[in-house]
């Protein structure tokens, strides 16, 4: 399976910006098993210089409040 990964990587659609990082976030994200919005958060922030600057750290910004809120919500469902 990492083979299959190692050959995906060498492909993006829609741009450069991830091929010419040491690490994808795709990579660090997999081999953290980070979840949906801490994958994402690692994405925009990784990408926002290359690609959509501000739109990208508000995305990443959306995805750590989501993250919170889930957090604070099952917090108080523990109680």
């Amino acid at each position: 399976m990492a083979q299959k990964i190692n050959k995906a990587l060498e492909i993006q659609i829609g741009g450069e910006h991830y091929k010419s990082m040491r690490i994808q976030p795709i990579e660090y994200t997999l081999a953290n098993a980070l979840g949906f919005c801490e994958g994402n958060v690692v994405k925009y922030i990784s990408r926002y210089q290359f690609k959509n600057g501000i739109e990208d750290l508000k995305k990443a910004k959306h995805y750590i409040d989501l993250l919170i809120e889930q957090i604070e919500k099952e917090d108080r469902e523990d109680v």
